[in-house]
């Protein structure tokens, strides 16, 4: 037994590496070696997540060898859908994206989409508007802005599926924004069981796996970025 991997070079300027059958487990490096060097780490962390969510039985054994199921390099392409040097980044498909989602796959996903909003929330709780609000120096966004971000971003893989409501409904307001967001995909994702969409927009491919993918790891990626920021 081995755990499938996919790496994916160039995005945002670095690698990942997805664990592919254990959403939300990833690790990064400014290349595919150091993302590769990082990933007995992330295992354990991931580990450790999983048993202060009382997931204990879903630990990832840290002896098991790895098999690497494909490696995308991230370009960007621009209007007419031709590769430039800045424009629309195009991420990962990796073969596994294909694979319909089982009813017990969604399941889980569900529940550590649960799970990473959890942690996201508990580490934002009790902290002041100005705080929300303060924006530091060479950051993108401010907390608050962070919280936008990723409701936002659940928004826009729905929307690649063709599974979004509009996008002037989404609400100004971080947590109501989160709130109505992740309902929705929480409503949508059971209706994917056994789908074989896959949806060719923007040039890029999408499909449920990905959309499910992405998600878990988006919403722990900043959740570790905000912790980051509270520390400065």
């Amino acid at each position: 037994m081995a755990l499938k991997l996919g790496i994916e070079n160039g995005s945002e300027g670095r690698t990942i590496v997805w664990v592919l059958e254990h959403l939300g487990c990833f690790s990064y490096g400014e290349n595919s070696q150091e993302a590769l060097d990082a990933l007995p780490a992330a295992l354990q962390e991931y580990n450790e997540w999983l048993v202060r969510h009382e997931q204990g039985a879903r630990v990832i054994p840290l002896d098991l060898d790895f098999h690497i199921d494909g490696t995308w390099e991230v370009y960007q392409i621009d209007e007419n859908f031709a590769v430039t040097s800045e424009g629309y980044e195009v991420n990962a498909w990796f073969q596994d994206d294909w694979k319909p989602l089982a009813e017990k796959e969604i399941a889980l996903g569900i529940e550590l989409l649960s799970m990473s909003r959890a942690d996201l929330l508990l580490t934002v709780e009790g902290l002041g508007e100005e705080t929300m609000n303060l924006k530091l120096p060479g950051e993108r966004w401010s907390i608050a802005g962070i919280l936008k971000h990723v409701a936002s971003a659940d928004w826009w893989y729905l929307d690649r599926l063709g599974m979004a409501f509009p996008s002037d409904q989404l609400p100004s307001e971080p947590g109501e924004r989160l709130d109505k967001v992740r309902t929705h995909m929480v409503d949508i994702l059971p209706s994917l069981a056994g789908s074989k969409l896959v949806v060719g927009i923007e040039g890029e491919f999408w499909s449920p796996r990905k959309l499910l993918r992405r998600a878990v790891w988006h919403e722990r990626d900043h959740t570790f970025h905000i912790r980051k920021l509270m520390k400065l």
